[in-house]
């Protein structure tokens, strides 16, 4: 039986920081969780599995990572700083006993092993809107505090090359929750709610106060959980899907007919695809589902 990883404590992430020479960088939206109890409950709200290969973007100094692994969890993290990406190996095997570190120069920077020889870390030094493949058994989680500045990008960029993923649970900004799960005819539905509703069903599982982070953010935080599901039925692509929903909130004070007209190539033959897909060329883009605009990317859009 393999022994569990300590978490990170606030004063362990700071002797951590200073030891590294880290001072976290708002380019790079780092925002260090401190508090133990905020990992354990984010774990938790993740349902991570024994055994299950888990995807974490942005580990920064470890502490989600430390709580994925005391859950059973085998690890991919994708950090885009060098310096915490390489330091990473070498605080899990700090914060438990018996496990060893293996470096390398590469994309992949570092692996742990458990006392049992099982791999339970691998570490990628890698930007994630830039990865396109995971090598070994593929993810079906993805875990992650998400720096605030590229939330939505990463977590749509996941959904679409990633297949293998059936659930995520994402920290990020409390009103870009709010965005992800809001529904159709809501003040804050836009393109990240149509676009994640295309891959899977959000919710909002809880809030998280800044206090729990290094730095203190200026905004509070929210876990989103996300379980994949079928896209809707239709001979539109995605791609094609998308860019309705685009230029659909392109102006969110026009109607569907004014804001699609570019793409349609006039008013005219935008009220005509809107009123065959079943819809309200008057109505706007706030109040349409993901079914909605898919029906409307096939008669917009070439085959």
């Amino acid at each position: 039986m393999t022994s569990d990883p300590a978490l990170l404590t606030p004063v362990k992430v700071r002797e951590l920081a200073a030891a590294l020479g880290v001072r976290p960088t708002k380019s790079l939206g780092q925002n260090f969780v401190v508090d133990p109890g905020t990992v354990r409950k984010t774990v938790r709200q993740a349902q991570v599995e024994p055994a299950e290969r888990v995807v974490e973007v942005g580990p920064g100094l470890g502490s989600l990572t430390l709580g994925l692994l005391a859950a059973g969890a085998h690890v991919v993290a994708v950090e885009i700083d060098p310096v915490l990406a390489r330091a990473l190996p070498t605080t899990v095997v700090a914060q438990t006993s018996g496990w060893t570190a293996t470096t390398a120069d590469g994309p992949v920077v570092g692996h742990v092993h458990d006392d049992a020889g099982v791999l339970r870390l691998t570490v990628l030094l890698a930007d994630a809107l830039d990865l396109t493949a995971i090598d070994g058994p593929a993810p079906t989680a993805l875990v992650a505090n998400l720096p605030y500045n590229v939330a939505v990008p990463v977590l749509l960029t996941f959904l679409a090359r990633f297949d293998s993923l059936r659930r995520a649970l994402v920290m990020v900004q409390s009103e870009v929750a709010d965005r992800l799960v809001a529904p159709p005819g809501s003040r804050v539905y836009g393109v990240p709610s149509v676009k994640v509703a295309w891959y899977a069903h959000a919710r909002r599982v809880a809030s998280v106060g800044r206090s729990v982070f290094w730095p203190a953010p200026n905004v509070d935080s929210a876990l989103v959980a996300v379980e994949r599901r079928d896209p809707p039925v239709t001979t539109a692509t995605r791609e094609q899907v998308f860019t309705v929903v685009d230029a659909a909130f392109a102006q969110r004070r026009k109607t569907l007919r004014a804001a699609l007209a570019p793409l349609a190539g006039s008013g005219e033959a935008a009220a005509s695809a809107l009123v065959a897909a079943g819809l309200d060329p008057g109505d706007r883009g706030e109040r349409i589902g993901v079914a909605g605009f898919a029906r409307l990317a096939e008669h917009l859009c070439e085959p």
